[in-house]
């Protein structure tokens, strides 16, 4: 095996993503023989190679594996938790490879969430650039007006004084005690349906992701997932490399 770029080796042997092995690799997490990794190293099979202490196990042959889960609330998306909490790892500990999250959902939201041991496929879905859409149910305990649909659907301004891109903002119900919106994006800041909706006077009481790009979260019930099929899975690929 030639060498290859660190964080690509340590997405490709299903350990995180590619965005995320850079992360820890420039946090001082990685090892190559001994010696604290940078940014731009290689290495291969043939290497030692340490992520937070643990040796990772390089596989030439891999069986990709491409996962949906409904995550319930008072899950965090990691793989352990230093505060006890319960993690989406322990919904999938049936599963025969070492998969990781594509993205992630916050403890209190839920819905569909994508699991992979596929570095090239979780950097096409996650990559700022392709625009991949999701779509969101949100419930909130009051009436929404027309001036905060349309700051929603314009953009809005997020706390960090960064205006969203425009997204799709559809009413399901609006009444003086419960609204509840399905919400579009084409991007993936942090927290950003809660934060856009705090940003124009909105409290969301319940957020559930139902849809990444064409794949829908369906009748999957809470805390369960399956494979996806082929065809979910060019269907993914399409969406995200037409962008």
């Amino acid at each position: 095996m030639e060498k290859v770029r660190l964080q690509k080796l340590l997405a490709d042997a299903g350990y995180c993503s590619r965005r995320k092995a850079e992360e820890m690799i420039a946090n001082g997490m990685v090892y190559v023989n001994g010696k604290k990794a940078q940014l731009g190293d290689k290495a291969s099979d043939k290497d030692v190679i340490q992520l937070s202490g643990e040796r990772v196990r390089i596989e030439r042959k891999r069986r990709k594996i491409y996962l949906m889960l409904n995550k319930p609330r008072g899950y965090v998306t990691t793989a352990s938790d230093e505060l006890g909490r319960r993690c989406v790892m322990d919904l999938l500990t049936d599963v025969p490879e070492r998969v990781y999250p594509v993205g992630r959902l916050d403890r209190n939201s839920e819905g569909l969430l994508l699991f992979t041991n596929d570095g090239e496929f979780a950097n096409l879905i996650m990559h700022p650039g392709r625009h991949v859409s999701k779509t969101y149910r949100v419930t909130v305990p009051s009436t929404v007006t027309e001036g905060q649909l349309v700051k929603l659907s314009e953009g809005v301004v997020l706390d960090d004084g960064k205006k969203t891109y425009p997204a799709t903002v559809e009413t399901e119900l609006n009444t003086t005690e419960r609204s509840v919106l399905r919400i579009t994006i084409h991007e993936g800041r942090n927290r950003q349906i809660r934060r856009m909706c705090e940003a124009v006077g909105l409290e969301v009481a319940r957020l559930r992701r139902t849809s990444i790009g064409p794949l829908k979260l369906g009748m999957l019930k809470p805390g369960t997932y399956r494979e996806l099929t082929r065809e979910e899975i060019r269907a993914l690929r399409a969406a995200a490399s037409t962008k």
